[in-house]
């Protein structure tokens, strides 16, 4: 017997789950219990990266304030995934502007096995000295890169890197170069029953890299958009580089532009951002629900400064 329950307000919704009993289900499923109700999920079903403003901590808060039901599920700045890997909706579309983190979304769904082949051969030659291999890969990735190899090799390399680097942080120059440091780890890049559960769920995904205007253009009404785009600093005069384009000011108004028009289409939209009066002055007296929340920042060198607050936006 196959079966998945999702109870929300005393209804009942079925997603396909290929356990063959109710013993393995609740075996290797997580039960969620929130405001919205129970929700399950695939537990194996995880980001396989660390990435900045990563929504792990935030998640229980998200679906506490999820739509009572969409059509089509859209995120255009995918990030590490937690969101999409939390709720494992049944119809998502996904994107990035980082074409290296896609293309690895992409190998993950299309080539598991080789891609899990080539980590493992990369994770067993850092030997004792870490260090120098470290930065020999950093460099092999970034050659690739400049290169527009986008293949299974660059997947392996964009995610030992992500788990070697100092806190998980992607960083590029103004010439598009990766340049975090080392973080003196020998850990394993990946968890293989992982990468596997993550590949079976994302061969059902559309994957696409660009720009995040144009990957909303297929959202209609009763589709639901969650928005996590690069933060709008805490300090204005700094923004950090996340892709060679960065996400500036400007970016940050379009995209609330977006939200708007979005919102306008009949479109549920869920958009979380930093508490700054930069941030409540694009989405402020527009009859939109914000929800201020406290989080911990864990990718932030002095520790002092690991908190703070959040923004989540709701049009609903």
């Amino acid at each position: 017997m196959s079966i998945s329950l999702f109870l929300k307000n005393k209804s009942i919704y079925y997603k396909k789950v290929n356990y063959i009993d109710i013993e393995l289900f609740f075996t290797y499923n997580e039960i969620s219990f929130t405001k919205r109700g129970i929700y399950m999920s695939n537990k194996n079903i995880a980001p396989f990266v660390k990435w900045a403003g990563g929504k792990r901590q935030l998640l229980e808060r998200i679906v506490e304030r999820l739509p009572q039901r969409y059509v089509n599920y859209f995120e255009p700045f995918i990030g590490g995934g937690a969101v999409l890997f939390g709720l494992q909706p049944e119809n998502a579309l996904i994107n990035d502007i980082n074409e290296s983190l896609i293309n690895t979304y992409k190998v993950i769904a299309n080539s598991s096995k080789q891609f899990i082949k080539c980590v493992k051969e990369i994770d067993s030659k850092i030997g004792e000295d870490g260090k120098t291999y470290y930065y020999s890969l950093r460099e092999r990735y970034n050659d690739k890169l400049m290169k527009d190899e986008f293949d299974i090799e660059l997947a392996a390399l964009f995610v030992f890197i992500n788990k070697h680097c100092f806190n998980g942080l992607y960083r590029v120059n103004g010439k598009g170069l990766f340049n975090v440091p080392y973080n003196n780890s020998k850990r394993e890049s990946i968890d293989e029953e992982s990468i596997m559960a993550v590949s079976d769920y994302l061969k059902n995904v559309t994957i696409i890299s660009g720009d995040f205007e144009v990957a909303c253009q297929g959202a209609g009404k009763g589709d639901f958009v969650f928005l996590d785009s690069p933060y709008a600093p805490l300090n204005p005069t700094s923004f950090e580089s996340y892709t060679k384009e960065g996400f500036d000011i400007e970016s940050h108004k379009r995209l609330a532009k977006v939200f708007d028009e979005l919102t306008d289409r009949g479109c549920y939209c869920m958009l979380t951002n930093h508490n700054t009066d930069f941030i409540n002055s694009l989405y402020g007296n527009k009859g939109y629900k914000i929800d201020v929340v406290s989080v911990k920042r864990m990718i932030n060198s002095d520790a002092s400064k690991r908190t703070g607050e959040e923004v989540i936006i709701c049009n609903y």
